[in-house]
């Protein structure tokens, strides 16, 4: 007798089968440490022992969590067990191992199971961790969305030169996370099969990460889709110029997650040969700018690579093949007929971005896909200065699909596999849909491959001038090919030019872009610029005036009865735009309500409104907080007499997250606030006539420390 049954209820069938595999594989390997060779302790979480010299451990002697406090020392354990607690993973308690404040110490040869945390490390550095197994400690495959804390395998936090190498973190919560952590190595360890991410960086920057297994970061149900943000690796908040190479970061529910909630980027970061290959969401998410993805692997995925908001963005030599295909991951498609895609650039701007030598073969929707807002029909933003060049893009329906982008070079392309100059795409090789402008198209040049050598291009000159000031943008141009290159300005302000040398002096304040191309026989390459353009104006509190600032914390417009809320404030000349220095803010320790800044403490200015209409000032902000701001920034008007000012913008409106550009997330913003309100901003009391003293407030969703730079404050 036989049956019958559909692909969903194979898929169903397959799904179960795998989060069986997860919880036995959970269970395994507490077996395995069980048995595994070397002496076993039944620990007690709540007696300590204390570590402070040199030498093999004496299972004899250890009945309790570690703790270390000298430096300079090696401690070997000989394979030694720590065995915490037993049950439900989610229950345990305790950490294993634990330092703060030591340095240069070898860790080696010792295991942990059923702790909350196997190893936690604060403030040190130079540390050697060799050869550990911290697997089966807190996990949580269970946990919806949302954080859970740092916990499970290994926890770094202010570690900086230190090394992880050959150890073992799996079937935890957090197999590896590194928090305010530089300049590690984190080489050769299995750190795979966890319930939220194998590895987590946190404001880590220039660490190496190199050839190790992230493979299975994934936390999903039977018939669940999203896999509740968990993922292989997931890099946030100022995680800068770290570099991964040749990582397995394979079934995540997504494979490398540069996530941007609180809306400060992780910039600078190079991928380089790691495979993200079966990850049920993304191979690669980024939402950040500035960064490389080199020779990757994103294949069988929902999408290969999602990158919406990832301006200055480059991806070379990278595989994203068969994504979103019925018979694999095909979650959120959102390209037309429920389509997917290898490499798509959507639901965030994309600026100044080049995509050379992929190969996207057989994916349920576009090769690349370059898209820019969708609800505004391109009126926010487009796509901006793309370069998609020398890449195969086969048996996709569409190649590369484009809607509501501009200056975009298309050359070089292969849209075939094997039968040179046909199209194997099933409907099309280039896709242009509405609202794409300035499209340049080389089909000369589509099957030939690259005739030459690039050019190289550098953009020299200031990246900020005043209103009116002339200004020199210079092409640094070096080509190997005999023809002189040709070369595109855009300055952003709808000046083009094409000489290599150009002299402009913008006429309205704000931000630019400014981009150059330059072109010879084999293609383009590209540099760019963001520019700000400064109104010269009598500062308030900006220039040389931090001392007279004050801090109140208020719930709403109440003032809280405790002012828990300290702030620095300084008078920052190495980051500004106005004059010669802007006020740079830390607010730690932080209550989590209004943080009120005020200027002039003694509210005695007693400044004429007479003729003003507007509050102006540039802003730049960093917020610790995984969820960001909440609402604003708030402002108050000190007349004479007591008479108050309120002005908020309307509801529905939160200026600290909705941005004119999407450089401004961490980069400066120039506000304009209309004193008697207006469509976005709303007024509650009269405008005095004279003003003693300007407030402005802020506030997060958490407690975090947060900076923020103030420059050119004034009335207008």
């Amino acid at each position: 007798m036989t049956s019958q049954i559909s692909l969903q209820q194979l898929l169903t069938v397959c799904v179960t089968w795998i989060a069986m595999l997860s919880i036995a594989s959970s269970q395994e390997t507490r077996e395995e440490l069980k048995s595994r060779p070397g002496p076993r302790v039944n620990a007690q979480p709540d007696r300590v022992i204390e570590i402070k010299s040199s030498g093999k451990l004496d299972p004899t002697a250890v009945g309790g969590r570690l703790v270390i406090t000298a430096s300079n020392i090696t401690i070997d354990g000989g394979g030694l067990t720590l065995v915490g607690g037993t049950g439900n993973p989610k229950s345990f308690t305790g950490t294993a191992i634990s330092a703060s404040g030591v340095s240069h110490v070898t860790l080696k040869n010792i295991n942990a199971v059923g702790w909350e945390t196997g190893l936690k490390i604060v403030d040190g550095g130079g540390w050697t961790i060799e050869n550990c197994d911290f697997s089966g400690n807190f996990h949580d495959p269970d946990f919806g969305w949302g954080e859970n804390g740092r916990r499970g395998g290994i926890v770094l936090e202010r570690v900086r030169k230190s090394t992880l190498r050959k150890n073992r973190a799996n079937n935890v919560w957090d197999a590896c996370v590194l928090v305010d952590s530089d300049e590690n190595t984190v080489e050769e360890n299995d750190f795979s099969h966890t319930s939220n991410t194998c590895l987590k960086l946190w404001h880590a920057s220039g660490n190496m990460i190199r050839k190790n297994v992230l493979s299975h970061g994934i936390r999903i149900s039977p018939g669940e889709v999203h896999a509740r943000d968990s993922t292989s690796v997931l890099i946030e908040s100022g995680s800068n110029d770290n570099q991964f190479l040749e990582n397995d970061c394979t079934h995540g529910g997504d494979g490398i997650f540069v996530r941007v909630l609180n809306g400060w980027c992780s910039t600078g970061n190079l991928f380089e040969k790691n495979d993200c290959s079966y990850a049920n969401n993304n191979g690669f998410e980024c939402w950040a700018r500035d960064n490389l993805f080199r020779g990757n692997k994103a294949n069988h995925c929902s999408y290969g690579f999602w990158l919406g908001g990832s301006d200055h963005t480059r991806l070379e030599n990278n595989e994203a093949s068969f994504n979103g295909l019925k018979s694999g991951h095909h979650n959120s498609p959102h390209l037309p007929g429920a389509g997917h895609a290898g490499i798509v650039f959507m639901f965030g701007p994309s600026s100044h971005s080049v995509a050379r030598g992929n190969t996207c073969i057989g994916n349920n929707g576009a090769g690349i896909a370059v898209i820019g807002d969708l609800e505004s029909k391109g009126e926010k933003w487009k796509a901006f200065h793309w370069i998609i060049d020398g890449n195969t893009l086969a048996k996709n329906r569409w190649g590369i699909y484009m809607q509501f982008a501009d200056w975009i070079e298309i050359a070089n392309n292969h849209f075939h596999d094997q039968i040179a100059d046909a199209n194997n795409n099933s409907v099309a090789a280039i896709q242009v849909e509405p609202g794409v402008t300035r499209l340049s198209v080389d089909r000369t040049q589509q099957a030939k491959g690259y005739p030459g050598t690039l050019p190289k291009v550098a953009l020299d000159g200031p990246s900020s001038a005043l209103i009116g000031e002339e200004v020199t943008f210079q092409a640094q141009i070096r080509s190997i090919l005999k023809e002189p290159p040709t070369v595109a300005w855009d300055l952003g302000d709808g000046t083009l030019t094409t000489s290599s040398q150009v002299r402009h002096a913008f006429q309205k304040p704000g931000f630019y872009r400014v981009g150059v191309n330059v072109s010879n026989s084999a293609g383009t390459e590209l540099a760019w610029r963001d520019f700000y353009v400064i109104k010269p104006v009598t500062e308030l509190g900006t220039e040389g005036a931090a001392a007279d600032w004050s801090i109140a914390d208020f719930h709403d417009r109440q003032r809280s009865r405790e002012q828990t809320s300290r702030a620095e404030f300084v008078d920052d000349a190495s980051d500004h735009l106005a004059g010669k220095s802007a006020l740079r803010v830390i607010i730690r320790p932080y209550a989590g309500f209004r943080a009120a800044l005020t200027y002039p403490k003694q509210r005695n200015a007693e400044w004429s409104l007479a003729g003003k209409s507007k509050l102006v000032f540039w802003m730049k902000v960093i917020n610790e907080d995984v969820t960001g701001w909440q609402g604003g920034p708030f402002f108050v008007l000190h007349g004479t007499d007591e008479q108050v000012c309120y002005i908020e913008p309307k509801p529905g409106r939160d200026l600290m997250r909705q941005l004119d550009y999407n450089e401004g997330r961490d980069g400066w913003r120039r506000m304009e606030i209309p004193l008697a309100g207006d469509t976005q901003w709303q007024t509650e009391g009269a405008v005095p006539d004279k003003l003693n003293a300007i407030t402005m407030a802020f506030d997060s969703w958490g407690a975090p420390t947060l900076r923020i730079w103030i420059d050119g404050l004034a009335l207008e």
